[in-house]
């Protein structure tokens, strides 16, 4: 269990940053589970989903960079959740599954050329002795502009995408899963995404500034 508690050049769970974050969201009064819990909401809440946020820099899946710069995709968000976790002596660790997304912006569909999330992130953490998922991707103001319920994670089951969106629309399936790390397998990632998603690991890439909320938004209302 040691190498789901330890640091990495990604998760940094030492990180000045990630301890101020713990000693804010986190009580000692509070249990294991309640902890995680609130680490979760933080992280999804807090970090603004954007996925145009990837990039081939190792910076993109640092935790403490993703934390400064507040915001990140799914797997950077999986990243900092359990590097938080860590830091507060929970033993987390990074899973990776294929799912098919239904409601996304045009725009982005269009870059990526599929509607299938390859290598999508989540993060697994180990509570009263077993390894629950939890996804804290997706933040709950995005949620409400998409029309689908904010993914809540109780600790004793696994918090995945929705099937549903408030409409009772398939909003997310998945495909195919990958395991689980106990570090971000960097290389991995970039020679999926390149096979994938060419133009998401140009070397001279930068961060998109496409905003994957206003593009929703404005998609909503004109269906409206």
């Amino acid at each position: 269990m040691n190498k789901y508690l330890s640091e990495t050049d990604f998760i940094d769970c030492s990180n000045k940053s990630l301890k101020e974050v713990c000693k804010t969201v986190c009580s000692e009064g509070l249990s294991e589970k309640d902890n995680a819990i609130a680490l979760y909401l933080y992280v999804r809440d807090s970090i603004k989903y954007d996925p145009y946020a990837l990039t081939p820099s190792k910076s993109c899946f640092i935790a403490s960079e993703v934390l400064k710069a507040g915001k990140g995709y799914c797997v950077s968000k999986a990243v900092l959740y359990a590097a938080l976790l860590r830091s507060v002596n929970i033993p987390a660790r990074l899973g990776f599954s294929d799912v098919v997304n239904h409601l996304s912006s045009k725009k982005l569909l269009d870059q990526m050329g599929t509607n299938i999330f390859y290598y999508h992130g989540y993060t697994e953490v180990f509570l009263n002795n077993r390894w629950i998922k939890a996804t804290p991707a997706f933040d709950s103001k995005l949620c409400e502009v998409a029309g689908i319920p904010p993914l809540e994670f109780d600790g004793e089951n696994d918090s995945k995408f929705q099937k549903l969106n408030i409409a009772g629309n398939v909003y997310m399936e998945y495909l195919q899963d990958h395991g689980c790390f106990d570090d971000v397998p960097y290389e991995l990632l970039l020679a999926k995404y390149a096979q994938y998603y060419p133009a998401l690991v140009d070397q001279d890439r930068k961060a998109h500034l496409n905003d994957l909320h206003t593009e929703i938004d404005n998609e909503v209302s004109i269906r409206d």
